[in-house]
C-alpha cells in the first residue's frame, strides 16, 4: 500500500497536497474529492470500488501490506499459479513458471471471491473454530469450578472425619477414666476399711500393753499369774488375726496400670497420612464440530461452479470435417487438440478455430490428455496389434517416446508423471512416465469405449454398455456409481471441474450431463438442442472453466462455464 494515505496521491504526485477521502485499492492510493469524482467517470477506474479512509483503516494490519505488485520486478500481477499457490506478473511466468500447466487470469479468480464457496468455508471453519474455543474454553471454566467445589467437598469431608474420630477417642477416653476411677475408688474403699479395721487392732493391743504395764507394777503375783492367763488368750487371738489378715486379699499390693489397646496403637503407626488426594482426568468430550465432516479448503480457489446454477454460454463452434473423433483436450495456451479414430490422426486447433496443424503417422488413435512440456499422450485405442501410449512433442510434431503396455487401451487421463488409463479386460491401469512401471488400480472388466479421469483421490470411469459411470479410490474402492438410462445411455467421454463435478457425454441421448461430487444428484447441461449429435469426447479446463466438446461427426464446442 501507498506509504501515506492522508493525503491524495493524484494532487501528492503533481506535487499538490490534500488530504485524501477513500482509499482505492485498484489504484493502491488514496483520493481527494475532486479526484474521486474524475477517478469515477474515468474508463480505466469507473469500475474500481472505493471505500472512506476510515473504514480502509479497519482492515487488519497483515491485509493493508499485501502488495499488489511483484516486489521482484515491481510489475502488476496478472496471473495465479495454482501449482505453487502464489500470484504472478508476466515477468514471473517467463521466470519461473513456463513449465506450469495451471496459470489462471488473477481477475478470473478474484472475481465474486467474496461470495464464493472458498470464502464461504473459510468464513464457516472460523465460526465452527471459535464455537469449538468457546465450548472448550467454558467446559475448562467449568472443570476449574468443579475443582475448587470439590477442594471444599474433600475439606469438609476430611475435617468431619477428623471430628468422627475426635468424639470417637474422646468416647473412649471417657470411658477408660471412668473405669480408672471406679477401679481406684474400690480398691481404695476395701484398703480404707482394712485399714480402720488396723487402727482398731492397734488400739486394743496398746490398751492391752498399758493393762501389762499396770500388771507389772501394781498387781500381785496371784493377780499377775492369773492376769497373764486371760491376757495370754488375747494376745494368741490377736496374733492368729494378724497372721490372718497378712494372708487375706485385703493386704495385698494393689498396683493401677492401664494397657492401651493394641489396635490403637497400630491404627497410631499405621495411619502415616490423614488419606491420599487423588487426581483423575478424563480424555475431552467435547464434539468438535467440522463443516460438512472436514476442514474447509484453505486456498484461493476459481468461483466454485454449482451445477444447479451451471450456465454454459457457447463461445465457439468447429466444424473440423475430421471424422471419427474419439478424444479431445485444450491446452494451456488454449488451443484444442482432437483425436481421430477413423483417420488415425490428431489435429491442432488455434484458439480462434483456426487449424493449426495435423499430425498423422503415429499409429492407431483414440484418447487425447495434456502431460505438460507441449506435449500430448495418444492412446491406440482396441487396436490389439499396437498395444501402446505415443507422448508426441507439439513442438516437433513427432513421437518422442512410445509407452508399451500389455492390454488395448481406451480413456487416458494424466496425474503427476503418470498416466490413468482404461485397459478393457484388465480394468483401470496406471503407467509411470519416468519408469514405465505398471500398476493394477481395479481388474473390473471395462468397455472398449471407456473413459476415465481423476480429481484428487478419486479416478471417475464410463461404461459405455451398461450405462454407467463409475467412482473408485486409488485402492479401486468403488464409492459411487450413478446409472440412469432415462438421464444417460452409452456414456463416453468424461471431465471433472476444479470442485469435483463430473462431466459425461451421452452418446446416445446427445448430451451432456453434470454429476455431483459425491453422485448423488446431477442435472442435463447440454442437449441436441445446443447441437450436440453423438457426441464423444469432453474435456473441462479447471484453470479457466472452458469446456471442450466433441461429436464423433467432427464438431467441436467449446463453451464458458462461468
Amino acid at each position: 500500500m501507498a506509504s501515506n494515505w492522508s493525503v491524495c496521491g493524484i494532487c501528492d504526485y503533481r506535487h499538490i497536497t490534500k488530504p485524501s477521502n477513500v482509499w482505492c485499492s485498484e489504484c493502491d492510493e488514496g483520493l481527494c474529492e475532486e479526484c474521486k469524482e474524475h477517478h469515477s467517470i474515468s474508463k480505466g477506474s469507473r469500475n474500481h470500488d472505493v471505500v472512506s479512509i476510515t473504514e480502509y483503516q479497519k482492515l487488519p494490519n497483515d491485509v493493508l501490506q499485501l502488495a499488489r505488485s511483484c516486489d521482484r520486478h515491481n510489475e502488476k500481477y496478472v496471473l495465479f499459479c495454482r501449482k505453487h499457490d502464489c500470484p504472478c506478473c508476466k515477468k514471473c511466468v517467463v521466470d519461473t513458471h513456463m513449465e506450469c500447466k495451471e496459470l489462471i487470469d488473477i481477475d478470473d479468480i478474484t472475481r465474486n471471491i467474496k461470495s464464493s464457496h472458498a470464502f464461504a468455508e473459510i468464513e464457516q471453519t472460523l465460526s465452527e473454530i471459535a464455537e469449538n474455543i468457546r465450548r472448550l474454553r467454558i467446559d475448562r471454566e467449568d472443570n476449574l469450578a468443579s475443582i475448587r467445589k470439590k477442594s471444599r467437598e474433600i475439606k469438609k469431608e476430611v475435617l468431619e472425619n477428623r471430628a468422627s474420630i475426635n468424639l470417637h477417642l474422646d468416647k473412649l477416653q471417657d470411658a477408660i477414666l471412668k473405669d480408672l476411677k471406679t477401679r481406684e475408688e474400690e480398691e481404695s474403699n476395701k484398703i480404707r476399711r482394712l485399714i480402720k479395721s488396723l487402727i482398731d487392732k492397734e488400739n486394743e493391743i496398746t490398751e492391752h500393753q498399758k493393762n501389762i504395764g499396770n500388771i507389772k507394777q501394781y498387781a500381785s503375783e496371784l493377780q499377775t499369774f492369773l492376769a497373764l492367763k486371760h491376757i495370754e488368750k488375747n494376745v494368741v487371738a490377736e496374733e492368729k488375726y494378724t497372721q490372718s489378715m497378712v494372708k487375706s486379699d485385703g493386704a495385698n499390693q494393689v498396683y493401677l496400670s492401664c494397657k492401651i489397646n493394641p489396635s490403637l496403637q497400630g491404627l497410631i503407626s499405621a495411619i502415616q497420612t490423614f488419606g491420599d488426594v487423588v487426581l483423575t482426568a478424563d480424555p475431552c468430550k467435547i464434539p468438535i464440530l467440522k463443516h460438512k465432516g472436514k476442514q474447509a479448503q484453505m486456498m484461493v480457489a476459481v468461483t466454485p461452479l454449482n451445477i444447479d446454477s451451471l450456465t454454459p454460454a457457447l463461445l465457439q463452434k468447429i466444424d473440423t470435417q475430421l471424422g471419427g473423433i474419439r478424444g479431445c483436450t485444450l491446452l494451456a495456451d488454449c488451443r484444442m487438440v482432437l483425436a481421430s479414430l477413423l483417420r488415425r490422426t490428431i489435429q491442432v486447433y488455434k484458439p480462434d478455430g483456426s487449424l493449426d496443424f495435423e499430425i498423422g503417422n503415429v499409429g492407431p488413435v483414440f484418447d487425447v490428455t495434456y502431460i505438460g512440456d507441449n506435449s500430448v499422450a495418444v492412446t491406440s485405442g482396441y487396436d490389439k496389434d499396437s498395444l501402446q501410449i505415443n507422448l508426441i512433442d507439439l513442438k516437433t510434431k513427432k513421437v518422442r517416446k512410445t509407452l508399451k503396455v500389455n492390454s488395448v487401451n481406451a480413456g487416458v487421463a494424466y496425474s503427476e508423471d503418470k498416466l490413468i488409463y482404461c485397459a478393457v479386460k484388465d480394468g483401470i491401469q496406471m503407467i509411470s512416465l519416468n519408469d514405465e512401471s505398471i500398476v493394477n488400480v481395479t481388474k473390473i472388466y471395462l468397455s472398449n469405449h471407456s473413459y476415465v479421469t481423476k480429481f484428487r483421490d478419486k479416478i471417475i470411469y464410463t461404461y459405455c454398455e451398461n450405462d454407467s459411470v463409475t467412482c473408485i479410490d486409488f485402492q479401486g474402492n468403488i464409492q459411487w456409481v450413478f446409472k440412469n438410462v432415462k438421464v444417460i445411455k452409452s456414456p463416453l467421454g468424461i471431465s471433472v471441474d476444479g470442485n469435483g463435478n463430473v462431466y459425461v457425454v451421452g452418446c446416445n441421448t446427445n448430451n451432456v450431463v453434470v454429476i455431483s461430487p459425491d453422485g448423488h444428484t446431477y442435472r442435463e447441461l447440454l442437449t441436441s438442442k445446443n447441437g450436440l449429435e453423438r457426441p464423444a469426447a469432453i474435456h473441462v479446463d479447471r484453470s479457466n472453466n472452458k469446456m471442450l466438446v466433441a461429436s464423433r461427426e467432427g464438431t467441436a464446442f467449446v463453451f464458458n462455464l462461468k
